[in-house]
């Protein structure tokens, strides 16, 4: 009569069952490295977005230069002048990266699309920061359109717009984020398109309008936009001896917000995934 243990018998008996099955759990898949993973992302969201994103580039496009053709009537030259074409500008990255990426990450939260990607082995900021970069690629050729056709039609010189190189991946991190935010923390996709065109509008009120032309607490709702200080480091530029460390202190803002919006959002995708 055998006296093994019963630990024994058992062990014996799954390694017996594990052999007849000719099986065993194979180890899952190590987590993907942030980079490689954030340029997959970024990949696969522009070519998904290329073809319906276009239409509405073109619409904020449009819209910025339309807004710049109005003001021409009642803005002559000068600081006036220099804040409408900067305000203007950075209105495309906001029309896309604020309103737009809200929209998205509140349809994609309603419909259950963030399940595809929590089954994936990316890192959470890899979704939100690859997302928020391929919105905000679309903004480039807008941006600079409407720059170049506001300089020459307010007669602005054209020389520092290399700027733009700066401003448009500085603000639309900053804008990126905070669009991402609030598209993933809204209750509902309603609320999050509703936030989203918010978003937009006060950066079309707040940014395009001369801060000197605005009352006291609006202007304090100024300062606590992040586009502003796109506006406010693009607008410098156009001077005849522009500013440059006051010119790089506002991009410096807008390079902590973006890393702070882009943080928020990493984190609310992190709470709405695992829902």
């Amino acid at each position: 009569m055998s006296t093994l243990p019963a630990e024994a018998l058992s062990t014996g008996a799954v390694r017996s069952a594990a052999g007849a099955g000719g099986r065993t759990a194979a180890p899952l898949a190590p987590r993907a490295r942030l980079l490689p993973a954030l340029a997959a992302v970024y990949r696969a969201q522009l070519s998904r977005a290329r073809v319906a994103r276009i239409p509405l580039l073109f619409v904020a496009t449009f819209q910025s230069v339309g807004i710049m053709v109005l003001m021409r009537g009642v803005v002559d030259g000068g600081a006036e002048a220099r804040a409408v074409v900067a305000g203007s500008s950075v209105l495309v990255v906001a029309f896309v990266a604020l309103n737009l990426l809200a929209q998205y990450f509140g349809q994609l939260r309603a419909s259950g699309g963030l399940d595809h990607y929590a089954t994936l082995p990316v890192p959470p900021a890899a979704v939100v920061l690859g997302a928020a970069g391929a919105y905000a690629s679309f903004t480039v050729p807008g941006t600079v359109v409407t720059a170049v056709t506001g300089s020459l039609l307010f007669q602005l010189p054209l020389t520092h717009l290399w700027i733009l190189a700066a401003v448009v991946p500085l603000a639309g991190a900053a804008l990126s984020g905070l669009g991402a935010a609030l598209g993933l923390l809204a209750p509902r996709q309603e609320l999050a398109t509703l936030l989203g065109q918010l978003g937009m509008s006060a950066a079309l009120l707040l940014g395009v309008l001369p801060a000197d032309r605005l009352p006291g607490p609006i202007g304090w709702a100024r300062d606590l936009l992040p586009s502003t200080y796109g506006v406010e480091a693009l607008a410098r530029t156009f001077d005849a001896d522009p500013d440059w460390a006051a010119v790089a202190l506002d991009l410096s803002v807008c390079a902590a917000v973006g890393v702070a919006s882009l943080a928020v959002a990493t984190r609310a995708y992190r709470r709405a995934a695992v829902r």
